[in-house]
C-alpha cells in the first residue's frame, strides 16, 4: 500500500490513548470545525446516527473504534464476559445504518479478532488484539484510498471538469477520499482539473462538506445546484462524474447518496463516462444485484428543513415526505469502479470478482 500523503485535511476520525476516539462532528461544517469526544460504543452509535460521522468507510472505522472503546473500557473479568459485552456492542452500531456495508464489515472483522484472541483465557490479551484491529482498520483505509485515487487518476483526462454528487473525500473516510481522493491524486500530479460541486439535497453535503474539502486543498470547484448539471453536461462543460459508494452488489449494481441514479442517467444520455470509487470492502459478493441493497429512510425534517442547524421549515405544514437516503444506479450505466485492488470494467461479475480478496 501507498504511504501516508500529506493533506491540509484534518483527521476525520482517530484514537487517543487512554481510550478515547476523536472524531470531527460534520454536522457543524463549514462554518465550524468541531471535535467531538467518544468514550463508549453508544456515544459513537449516537454520532453516526445523525450523520456526525459519515460516508461508508469513516463509518466502517467508526464502528470498530466503537468495538475498542467496548474492550478498552470493559470491567469484564473473563475472555467470554467480554466476548458477551463485544456482541452487544456490535449489534448497537449495526442497528445505527443499514445500507453502508463497511459498517458491518468492519464489525465482522473486529468481531473475530476478539474470538480468536479470546481462545487464550486472557482478557487484557481481547482487548489489546481489538484496539489493534481497529487501528490497523483506519490505517488500511488511508492507504487503500491512496491506492484508489491513484488507480483512478489515470481515467481523469488533463484539463478536465468533473462532476461529484455527495461527499465522499477525506471526511467520508480515514482521510484520503475515494471519489474526491480520485481527484486529489489528479491534482497531485499535477493535472489542471476544475470540479462542479453537486450541492446534494437534502443534506447539502456536497455544498457543506465538498466544496469545504476542496477550499482547503485549494482545487479548482465550482458549487450548482442538482438541478444544473443537465444543463452544463448539454454545453460540454462536464468531461466525467465520478462519485462513491456505500454498497455495490457483485453484478456492479451502486448503491450512493439519493440522487447518484439521476447523474449516472444523465451522463448516458450525454456520453459522459461515470465513474464509481469505493474500496473493495464496499463490494457485498453476497448481493446478486441492487434490487438486495437495503435502502435508508431518514426522517422527514431532513427534507423540510434546509441544513441540520435550522429550525425553519421550507415545506408547507403537512406535506407528506418522502426521504430515501440513497438510490442504486443500475451496472450498465457506470463506465468503471475504480477500487484499491485496480478498476474493473464490465462485466461486473467478472470485473469484480477478479479484484476480491
Amino acid at each position: 500500500m501507498n504511504q501516508k500523503r500529506d493533506t491540509k485535511m484534518p483527521a476525520t476520525i482517530e484514537w487517543l490513548e487512554g481510550g478515547t476516539v476523536r472524531l470531527i462532528d460534520q454536522t457543524q461544517l463549514p462554518q465550524t470545525l468541531v471535535f467531538e469526544d467518544c468514550t463508549t460504543h453508544e456515544h459513537i452509535a449516537d454520532a453516526i446516527r445523525p450523520l456526525k460521522i459519515r460516508g461508508a468507510p469513516a463509518i466502517g472505522c467508526a464502528a470498530a473504534f466503537g468495538m475498542a472503546l467496548c474492550a478498552y473500557h470493559s470491567r469484564a473479568n473473563t475472555a467470554d464476559a467480554l466476548l458477551a459485552e463485544l456482541e452487544k456492542a456490535r449489534e448497537c452500531l449495526a442497528a445505527t445504518r443499514p445500507t453502508a456495508v463497511n459498517l458491518f464489515w468492519a464489525l465482522e472483522r473486529v468481531m473475530a479478532v476478539a474470538q480468536k484472541a479470546a481462545e487464550s483465557g486472557d482478557v487484557a490479551h481481547v482487548v489489546q488484539a481489538v484496539v489493534a484491529e481497529a487501528k490497523e482498520i483506519t490505517e488500511d483505509d488511508y492507504a487503500r484510498c491512496v491506492a484508489m485515487g491513484d488507480h483512478g487518476a489515470e481515467l481523469i483526462p488533463e484539463g478536465t471538469n468533473v462532476l461529484t454528487h455527495c461527499n465522499a473525500g477525506a471526511l467520508a473516510t480515514a482521510g484520503y477520499g475515494t471519489a474526491l481522493g480520485v481527484i486529489r491524486s489528479a491534482h497531485l500530479q499535477g493535472k489542471k482539473i476544475h470540479v462542479w460541486v453537486d450541492e446534494t439535497r437534502p443534506l447539502l453535503q456536497g455544498a457543506r462538506l465538498t466544496a469545504w474539502e476542496m477550499a482547503q486543498e485549494g482545487i479548482p470547484a465550482t458549487l450548482i445546484c442538482d438541478n444544473t448539471a443537465a444543463s452544463l453536461m448539454a454545453q460540454g462543460k462536464i468531461g466525467c462524474a465520478v462519485v462513491g459508494a456505500d454498497r455495490i452488489a457483485a453484478n456492479g449494481d451502486v448503491a450512493n447518496k439519493i440522487g447518484t441514479y439521476g447523474v449516472a442517467a444523465l451522463c448516458d444520455m450525454h456520453g459522459i463516462p461515470f465513474y464509481v470509487a469505493a474500496p473493495i470492502s464496499t463490494v457485498d459478493y453476497s448481493l446478486s444485484s441492487g434490487a438486495e441493497i437495503p435502502i435508508e429512510q431518514r426522517s422527514p425534517e431532513e427534507v423540510t428543513h434546509l441544513g441540520l442547524q435550522t429550525d425553519e421549515s421550507v415545506a408547507a405544514a403537512g406535506v407528506e415526505i418522502y426521504n430515501a437516503a440513497f438510490d442504486v444506479t443500475p451496472a450498465r450505466l457506470v463506465a468503471a469502479i475504480i477500487t484499491d485492488r485496480g478498476v474493473a470494467r464490465p462485466p461486473y461479475e467478472e470485473g469484480l470478482a477478479a479484484l476480491r480478496e
